[in-house]
C-alpha cells in the first residue's frame, strides 16, 4: 500500500492569510515552513477534500505521464468540517465524483451545505456509506473502516442531531499484502476503539495541531483550550504513540504549532521517542 502525504497542515494552512505569528511570518520568508491543508493520497482516493484539493492533485501526476483530463474524482471524508469539505466545490469540473463519508457527514454537506443541490448540475455526484461496523472496498486493492472518534459538528451544523460519526479516524487495509494504516487528523480523545485500532495498524498518522493544552489561548486564537476545541495536543500523546509497534507521524499542524519551525526544539524531543512529523509530499510505502 502506497500513501502519499498531500498536505499536513490544519484549517487555514501555514501560512494563514490572515495571520501574522511566528509560524506565519516565518513561512512567508522561507518555503521549509510552508504547509498545505492536511490530506492523504491512498491509491486513487484523496482523503479530505481541502481547499488546496487541486494543488493536491496535481502532484500525484507523474512528471513523465502524457496530458490527460482527470475524470473522475474519489474523495474520503473523515468529517463535515470546513476545512475537509470545502475543495469537494472545485471539483466541479470531474464527469464524475465519488465521495465516501459517513450517513451523518453526508447529511450534514447535502443540507448544511446543499453539496449535492450545488454540484449535480455539474458533474455526476455518487455517495458511498462509510460503515463504523464493516470495510468499504476501495479501488486498487485497499478497504477501509470508519473507527468513531467524536459527536463534534461543524458550527454550521450545531442544529443536526448528535451522532458518534461527526468525526472518525480511518483505517486502511491492503487486502494483499495485509498492510494496515490508521489516519487520524483530528480527535480530543484517546477512545478504546482508537486505541486499539492504532495498536494494530502499521502506520500511525495522527492529530498534531496544538503541541500543549493552553496553545490556543497564549496565542490568543480561541478562548478554549486544544482538548476542548477537539484536539488532544501532542504533549499529551507523543509518549503513548512512542509505545505503540507501527510507525507514528503527526499531520494536521496548526500555524500556532512549534513544530512548523524545522529547527524547533520540539523536533528532537519527538525523534527521542521515535515519533516523526510528516511533510508534505512525503511518501510512506507499506
Amino acid at each position: 500500500m502506497r500513501l502519499r502525504i498531500l498536505g499536513t497542515a490544519a484549517g487555514g494552512g501555514v501560512p494563514q492569510w490572515n495571520c501574522a505569528c511566528p509560524g506565519c511570518s516565518g513561512a512567508r520568508t522561507n518555503p521549509a515552513w510552508r504547509r498545505t491543508h492536511a490530506s492523504l493520497a491512498v491509491g486513487n482516493h484523496i482523503v479530505n477534500a481541502t481547499p488546496d484539493i487541486a494543488e493536491h492533485v496535481e502532484t500525484l501526476r507523474p512528471a513523465d505521464a502524457p496530458p490527460e483530463r482527470t475524470r473522475v474524482m474519489r474523495v474520503v471524508l473523515t468529517d463535515a468540517e470546513l476545512d475537509h469539505t470545502l475543495g469537494l466545490f472545485r471539483l466541479r469540473e470531474a464527469d464524475e465524483l465519488e465521495i465516501v463519508a459517513t450517513p451523518t457527514v453526508r447529511q450534514a454537506l447535502t443540507r448544511g451545505l446543499r453539496l449535492h443541490e450545488v454540484l449535480s448540475p455539474y458533474a455526476d455526484v455518487r455517495w458511498r456509506d462509510l460503515m463504523t461496523d464493516g470495510e468499504v472496498a476501495l479501488t486498487a486493492g485497499v478497504e477501509v473502516r470508519a473507527v468513531p472518534v467524536s459527536g463534534k459538528r461543524p458550527r454550521y451544523a450545531s442544529d443536526e442531531a448528535s451522532a458518534p460519526d461527526w468525526v472518525v479516524a480511518l483505517r486502511f487495509t491492503d487486502r494483499a499484502s495485509g498492510a494496515t494504516c490508521l489516519y487520524a487528523p483530528a480527535f480530543g480523545v484517546w477512545s478504546p476503539a482508537l486505541g486499539d485500532a492504532m495498536a494494530e495498524a502499521g502506520c500511525v498518522i495522527v492529530d498534531g495541531t496544538f503541541w500543549d493544552d493552553e496553545e490556543p489561548r497564549r496565542t490568543g486564537i480561541s478562548s478554549r483550550t486544544a482538548t476542548e476545541m477537539g484536539h488532544l495536543p501532542v504533549e499529551a500523546t507523543a509518549e503513548r504513540l512512542s509505545r505503540l509497534p507501527g510507525r507514528c507521524l503527526y499531520t494536521h499542524l496548526n500555524n500556532t504549532n512549534p513544530l512548523v519551525d524545522p529547527d524547533a526544539p520540539q523536533h528532537r524531543r519527538l525523534a527521542e521517542l521515535g515519533v516523526e512529523v510528516a511533510a508534505d509530499g512525503m511518501v510512506i510505502e507499506l
